[in-house]
């Protein structure tokens, strides 16, 4: 294998195992305590959300607000006030952070591209000292191995519904 594919092979290696830890801090993040109505709170009004009642029913709508007593939504049949003992649950769409996400792989790719260039010129050194291995490879690994990183952190970024309230 030439040197340029054995440099590209150990930094994509690399990045997918930094990467699936992108993964992970998404999953981590915290979550309220579900049990809760008042963290219906943090909900933003026309946000969307999701309504199950006790009796099964599921409405798709957009948050409009709250109180101690019933959920305010609008649906596409209109504004709809749930009251708090009818609801079983209320989820909500969790925030991708994809550009965040890209900066963060893009950083690491680049950084991780340029040890292993510089890693790999150094051991070259010794049985080729005149040649420059490092500075002509280690822009270019860099470079590629940013860009896969951003790609890898828009891709690993994940939205998805996440429980605000659920009753029991």
């Amino acid at each position: 294998m030439n040197r340029r594919k054995h440099l590209f092979a150990i930094g994509m290696t690399v990045l997918i195992l930094a990467f699936i830890g992108i993964g992970a801090v998404n999953a981590a993040e915290p979550k309220p305590a579900q049990a809760n109505w008042e963290n219906l709170k943090h909900l933003a009004a026309g946000g969307e959300v999701h309504v199950v009642l006790n009796d099964g029913k599921s409405y798709a709508a957009k948050f409009q607000s709250f109180s101690d007593e019933a959920i305010v939504v609008r649906t596409s049949a209109g504004e709809q006030t749930f009251s708090r003992q009818g609801v079983l649950r209320v989820s909500a769409m969790k925030e991708p952070h994809r550009g965040r996400n890209a900066i963060i792989g893009a950083a690491a790719g680049f950084g991780l591209g340029l040890g292993i260039a510089a890693g790999y010129a150094a051991s070259q050194r010794k049985e080729y000292p005149q040649n420059r291995y490092f500075e002509v490879d280690g822009p270019i690994v860099g470079a590629v191995s940013g860009a896969v990183g951003a790609g890898l952190g828009v891709a690993l970024s994940k939205g998805g519904w996440y429980d605000v309230y659920r009753a029991r």
